[in-house]
Protein backbone atom coordinates (compact mmCIF):
# COMPACT_ATOMS: atom_id res chain seq x y z
CA UNK A 1 0.00 0.00 0.00
CA UNK A 2 1.17 3.61 -0.71
CA UNK A 3 1.39 6.20 1.76
CA UNK A 4 -0.71 9.56 1.55
CA UNK A 5 0.29 12.65 3.27
CA UNK A 6 -2.54 15.13 3.24
CA UNK A 7 -1.54 18.96 3.61
CA UNK A 8 -4.68 20.64 4.51
CA UNK A 9 -4.72 24.65 4.41
CA UNK A 10 -7.88 26.37 5.36
CA UNK A 11 -7.57 29.42 7.20
CA UNK A 12 -11.19 30.06 8.34
CA UNK A 13 -11.39 26.01 8.83
CA UNK A 14 -14.38 26.52 11.25
CA UNK A 15 -16.55 28.45 9.09
CA UNK A 16 -15.99 25.41 6.43
CA UNK A 17 -18.98 23.50 5.31
CA UNK A 18 -17.74 21.60 2.05
CA UNK A 19 -13.52 21.10 3.30
CA UNK A 20 -14.69 20.61 7.25
CA UNK A 21 -16.75 17.15 5.52
CA UNK A 22 -14.23 15.97 3.11
CA UNK A 23 -11.68 16.07 5.53
CA UNK A 24 -13.72 14.31 7.59
CA UNK A 25 -14.28 12.06 5.27
CA UNK A 26 -10.95 10.53 5.17
CA UNK A 27 -9.78 10.89 8.41
CA UNK A 28 -8.89 6.84 9.96
CA UNK A 29 -7.68 5.60 7.02
CA UNK A 30 -5.19 3.47 6.94
CA UNK A 31 -1.77 4.58 5.61
CA UNK A 32 -3.44 8.52 5.34
CA UNK A 33 -2.09 11.15 7.92
CA UNK A 34 -3.69 14.52 7.74
CA UNK A 35 -1.43 17.96 8.98
CA UNK A 36 -3.75 20.66 9.41
CA UNK A 37 -1.29 23.45 8.28
CA UNK A 38 -2.99 26.27 10.36
CA UNK A 39 -3.53 24.62 13.42
CA UNK A 40 -0.15 22.95 13.71
CA UNK A 41 1.42 26.64 12.38
CA UNK A 42 -0.57 29.31 13.74
CA UNK A 43 2.27 31.40 13.46
CA UNK A 44 4.15 30.41 10.54
CA UNK A 45 7.13 29.00 12.10
CA UNK A 46 7.10 25.58 9.63
CA UNK A 47 9.20 23.07 11.40
CA UNK A 48 11.24 22.27 8.32
CA UNK A 49 12.99 19.27 9.09
CA UNK A 50 9.76 17.28 10.49
CA UNK A 51 7.83 17.95 7.54
CA UNK A 52 10.66 17.19 5.34
CA UNK A 53 11.14 13.77 6.98
CA UNK A 54 6.96 13.12 6.27
CA UNK A 55 7.72 13.21 2.51
CA UNK A 56 10.57 11.16 2.66
CA UNK A 57 7.61 8.66 4.48
CA UNK A 58 4.86 8.83 2.46
CA UNK A 59 4.38 8.24 -1.17
CA UNK A 60 1.35 10.52 -2.03
CA UNK A 61 1.19 14.31 -1.37
CA UNK A 62 -1.78 15.83 -1.47
CA UNK A 63 -2.30 19.37 -1.56
CA UNK A 64 -5.88 20.26 0.13
CA UNK A 65 -7.07 23.42 -0.09
CA UNK A 66 -9.74 26.32 -0.85
CA UNK A 67 -8.71 27.75 -4.03
CA UNK A 68 -8.08 31.28 -2.59
CA UNK A 69 -7.48 34.36 -5.64
CA UNK A 70 -6.88 31.65 -8.24
CA UNK A 71 -4.13 29.79 -6.06
CA UNK A 72 -3.67 28.69 -2.22
CA UNK A 73 -3.98 30.12 1.37
CA UNK A 74 -0.56 31.42 2.19
CA UNK A 75 0.30 28.94 4.92
CA UNK A 76 0.90 26.12 1.66
CA UNK A 77 2.53 28.68 -0.29
CA UNK A 78 4.81 29.18 2.83
CA UNK A 79 5.40 25.69 3.34
CA UNK A 80 6.40 25.39 -0.28
CA UNK A 81 8.82 27.81 0.21
CA UNK A 82 10.63 26.34 3.10
CA UNK A 83 10.16 22.49 2.89
CA UNK A 84 11.17 22.10 -0.50
CA UNK A 85 14.71 23.03 -0.44
CA UNK A 86 17.29 23.05 -2.78
CA UNK A 87 19.43 20.18 -3.07
CA UNK A 88 16.36 18.36 -1.00
CA UNK A 89 13.31 18.44 -3.13
CA UNK A 90 15.59 19.95 -6.41
CA UNK A 91 19.04 21.13 -7.55
CA UNK A 92 21.57 18.83 -8.81
CA UNK A 93 21.34 16.04 -5.52
CA UNK A 94 17.70 17.62 -4.72
CA UNK A 95 16.31 13.97 -5.58
CA UNK A 96 14.64 12.65 -2.27
CA UNK A 97 10.57 13.82 -3.90
CA UNK A 98 11.32 12.20 -7.26
CA UNK A 99 8.90 9.59 -8.27
CA UNK A 100 6.63 10.68 -5.85
CA UNK A 101 2.94 11.69 -6.80
CA UNK A 102 1.50 14.60 -5.84
CA UNK A 103 -1.85 16.37 -6.78
CA UNK A 104 -4.20 19.20 -5.83
CA UNK A 105 -7.40 19.05 -3.99
CA UNK A 106 -9.46 22.22 -4.28
CA UNK A 107 -12.48 23.48 -3.25
CA UNK A 108 -13.91 26.39 -5.38
CA UNK A 109 -16.80 28.60 -5.17
CA UNK A 110 -16.98 29.41 -8.65
CA UNK A 111 -19.01 27.00 -11.06
CA UNK A 112 -17.02 24.54 -13.60
CA UNK A 113 -18.34 26.98 -16.55
CA UNK A 114 -16.52 29.65 -14.83
CA UNK A 115 -13.10 28.21 -15.00
CA UNK A 116 -12.84 28.21 -19.12
CA UNK A 117 -11.83 30.75 -21.99
CA UNK A 118 -15.27 31.75 -22.51
CA UNK A 119 -16.04 31.81 -18.61
CA UNK A 120 -16.15 34.61 -15.88
CA UNK A 121 -12.32 33.51 -14.75
CA UNK A 122 -10.95 33.19 -18.41
CA UNK A 123 -8.93 30.34 -17.55
CA UNK A 124 -9.35 26.53 -16.87
CA UNK A 125 -8.48 25.10 -13.12
CA UNK A 126 -5.11 23.27 -14.63
CA UNK A 127 -4.19 26.65 -16.19
CA UNK A 128 -4.36 28.28 -12.79
CA UNK A 129 -2.67 25.25 -11.12
CA UNK A 130 0.41 25.63 -13.36
CA UNK A 131 2.62 26.50 -10.88
CA UNK A 132 2.02 23.59 -8.87
CA UNK A 133 2.31 21.55 -11.91
CA UNK A 134 5.29 23.04 -12.14
CA UNK A 135 6.78 23.06 -8.72
CA UNK A 136 6.20 19.08 -8.93
CA UNK A 137 8.39 18.67 -12.26
CA UNK A 138 11.00 20.70 -10.59
CA UNK A 139 10.56 18.32 -7.95
CA UNK A 140 10.45 15.18 -10.64
CA UNK A 141 7.53 14.34 -9.35
CA UNK A 142 4.38 13.35 -11.00
CA UNK A 143 2.05 16.13 -11.17
CA UNK A 144 -1.85 14.01 -11.23
CA UNK A 145 -5.17 16.27 -12.37
CA UNK A 146 -6.50 18.03 -9.29
CA UNK A 147 -9.95 16.63 -7.55
CA UNK A 148 -11.90 19.81 -7.44
CA UNK A 149 -15.01 20.49 -5.80
CA UNK A 150 -16.98 24.02 -7.48
CA UNK A 151 -19.89 25.67 -6.45
CA UNK A 152 -19.40 24.90 -3.11
CA UNK A 153 -22.26 27.42 -2.07
CA UNK A 154 -24.63 26.05 -3.73
CA UNK A 155 -24.06 22.55 -3.42
CA UNK A 156 -27.43 20.47 -2.03
CA UNK A 157 -26.64 17.39 0.68
CA UNK A 158 -26.62 14.97 -1.97
CA UNK A 159 -24.63 16.50 -4.29
CA UNK A 160 -21.62 16.93 -0.80
CA UNK A 161 -22.66 13.28 0.18
CA UNK A 162 -21.64 12.46 -3.42
CA UNK A 163 -18.54 14.32 -3.60
CA UNK A 164 -17.17 13.20 -0.24
CA UNK A 165 -18.01 9.48 -0.77
CA UNK A 166 -16.02 10.54 -4.87
CA UNK A 167 -13.29 12.11 -2.54
CA UNK A 168 -12.75 8.57 -0.35
CA UNK A 169 -12.96 6.79 -2.92
CA UNK A 170 -10.02 8.20 -4.34
CA UNK A 171 -7.52 8.06 -1.52
CA UNK A 172 -8.37 4.31 -0.85
CA UNK A 173 -7.93 3.94 -4.59
CA UNK A 174 -4.45 5.62 -4.81
CA UNK A 175 -3.42 3.72 -1.48
CA UNK A 176 -4.15 0.98 -3.19
CA UNK A 177 -2.34 1.94 -6.49
CA UNK A 178 -6.00 1.08 -8.26
CA UNK A 179 -4.65 3.92 -10.95
CA UNK A 180 -1.44 4.23 -12.97
CA UNK A 181 0.16 7.78 -13.89
CA UNK A 182 -1.46 6.58 -17.39
CA UNK A 183 -4.40 6.54 -15.61
CA UNK A 184 -5.25 10.26 -14.80
CA UNK A 185 -3.95 11.81 -17.59
CA UNK A 186 -6.60 10.78 -19.33
CA UNK A 187 -8.76 13.31 -17.16
CA UNK A 188 -8.58 16.31 -16.86
CA UNK A 189 -10.19 16.19 -13.26
CA UNK A 190 -9.65 13.22 -10.90
CA UNK A 191 -12.70 13.36 -10.61
CA UNK A 192 -13.58 11.96 -13.84
CA UNK A 193 -11.50 9.26 -13.42
CA UNK A 194 -13.13 8.15 -9.95
CA UNK A 195 -16.53 8.64 -11.67
CA UNK A 196 -15.32 5.79 -14.25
Amino acid sequence: MKKILVLFAHPAFHKSKTNKQLISEIEGIEHVTIKYLYEEYPNFHIDVQLEQQLLLEHDIIIWHHPFYWYSAPSILKEWIDLVLQHNFAYGKEGNALKGKAVMSVITTGGRIEAYMEQGYNCYSISQFLRPFEQTARLCKMNYLPPFVVHGTHLLKETELNEIKADYKKLIVALRNELYTVDDFQQSNYANDLVRK
